[in-house]
């Protein structure tokens, strides 16, 4: 069965909106190692239709600028869930009708890792209700946004376990956590 990492990037304050704020002054450095391993590690990416649509306006244009990793980012099937997209580009598929059942049988498909990029929208909710995902990477930046789309807002509780801490130069901390 295929694993699913759902990776995310997340403030001190717990705000996952706004990302490229904080986010691309910081790539570099053993971030960027560790985010480019990860990516070079997965064979699949799967996103909800917000997260989708806002990659796949840039990162097709990112080449020159971030190299062998946009040329990765831009040639990896990505699976997307929606209700609104009919047709997808940037190499994607709709996941069609029951978003759960569709990552499930997924999973159940021949191949690698899949990454899910994105946290705290409906589709990680859905995938969290249904604990569809094997393994949560939080990148926590060293930053206070001071206000926006908080990380899971508003789910029940949900116990995880810490499996894993990785300290970067930057004063990012990568948490992963795998369900209890």
């Amino acid at each position: 069965m295929r694993k699913i990492i759902e990776q995310g990037v997340v403030t001190l304050d717990g705000v996952i909106s706004t990302p490229q704020e904080w986010v691309v002054p910081n790539w570099s450095g053993e971030y960027e190692a560790i985010s480019r391993d990860l990516l070079f590690s997965v064979d699949a990416l799967l996103y909800g239709r917000v997260s989708y649509e806002a990659h796949a306006q840039v990162w097709p244009g990112m080449e020159e600028g971030y190299g062998e990793y946009a040329v990765r980012m831009n040639s990896l099937p990505k699976h997307v869930a929606s209700r609104t997209l009919r047709e997808t580009t940037w190499n994607a598929t709709l996941i069609d009708g029951d978003v759960a059942e569709g990552v499930a049988k997924l999973k159940e498909q021949p191949g690698g890792t899949i990454l899910k990029v994105g946290t705290g929208g409906e589709l990680s909710r859905t995938l969290l209700e249904h604990r569809l995902v094997d393994e949560y990477l939080f990148w926590l930046f060293p930053t206070i946004a001071g206000g926006g789309e908080r990380l899971y807002d508003g789910i029940p509780a949900t116990h995880l376990k810490l499996v894993d801490v990785k300290r970067i130069d930057s004063g990012i901390l990568g948490l992963t956590y795998v369900p209890k």
